[in-house]
């Protein structure tokens, strides 16, 4: 088994003449959870699309990223979906139940133009159960909360029973406990082998991470273990010294400097 989950090559974007993302190699260990962070405009959005496979790498066709040892454009999509699930932020559905937007997720897995199985419905279910949102299983998507919707979009997301999993800002709108949640949940996807990357707001939550990938200005300046102190002090770089890390309870906590 591979010990790489996604690596990136000369990754460049480009947008109104301006290079918004630079990062000429990039590696994301599996079977575990990196955690990517930095202030607004880092560019750590953009670099979770070029590792979806949603922006291109490079506009001359030079950059690459491998999944799972495979380059991405050599996968069919089919065969992509399957491996690598991904939420976005914003994302909205038609005016569909919310059972059927998680059924999204089993798309891939399923012949072609055939309706859903025993399987997939067993996985559909799992999935609201793991995010608390079975309750709300033939509600229209469009009648529920802010944050109900994230965490119907995060059940989509699990049904896929992908391998590497990308998240963008999946925190937004959900409350203390229901983030803790997702972080317990995390916890467990990488305990089944999965690899779990992430754009956190939220750097205490993101510090529960095995890895961060600091960012700025478009760039990587930092990659390492969330409890290294080089990552402390690169974290607290890019915030301009704002912040600090201090251990409590056993965990490290970021806190305003004053």
């Amino acid at each position: 088994m591979t010990t790489t989950a996604l690596q990136a090559r000369h990754i460049e974007v480009v947008r109104d003449g301006r290079t918004i993302l630079q990062v000429p190699e990039l590696v994301i260990p599996a079977g575990s959870w990196t955690s990517i962070v930095g202030p607004n405009g880092a560019g750590k959005s953009t670099l979770l699309k070029v590792l979806a496979g949603l922006l291109p790498a490079h506009a001359d066709g030079s950059g690459q990223v491998l999944l799972l040892g495979q380059a991405l454009q050599d996968l069919r999509p089919r065969q992509r979906a399957q491996q690598l699930a991904w939420m976005g932020q914003n994302q909205s559905t038609d005016d569909l139940r919310v059972m059927d937007v998680v059924m999204l997720g089993r798309l891939p897995h399923q012949p072609w133009l055939a309706g859903p199985g025993d399987l997939d419905h067993a996985k559909v279910e799992q999935a609201l159960q793991l995010t608390q949102a079975w309750a709300w299983r033939e509600r229209p998507f469009s009648h529920l909360s802010a944050g109900e919707r994230q965490r119907v979009l995060l059940a989509r997301l699990l049904a896929v029973d992908a391998q590497v999993l990308l998240m963008d800002e999946p925190l937004t709108n959900l409350d203390p406990p229901h983030q803790a949640d997702w972080l317990h949940l995390v916890r467990q996807l990488v305990e089944q082998g999965k690899t779990v990357v992430s754009v956190l707001h939220e750097l205490t939550l993101a510090l529960q991470a095995d890895e961060l990938l600091v960012m700025a200005q478009g760039g990587v300046t930092h990659q390492g273990p969330s409890a290294d102190p080089q990552t402390h002090r690169a974290l607290a770089r890019v915030f301009d010294e704002r912040i600090a890390i201090h251990p409590l309870a056993g965990q490290w906590v970021a806190l305003p400097r004053f």
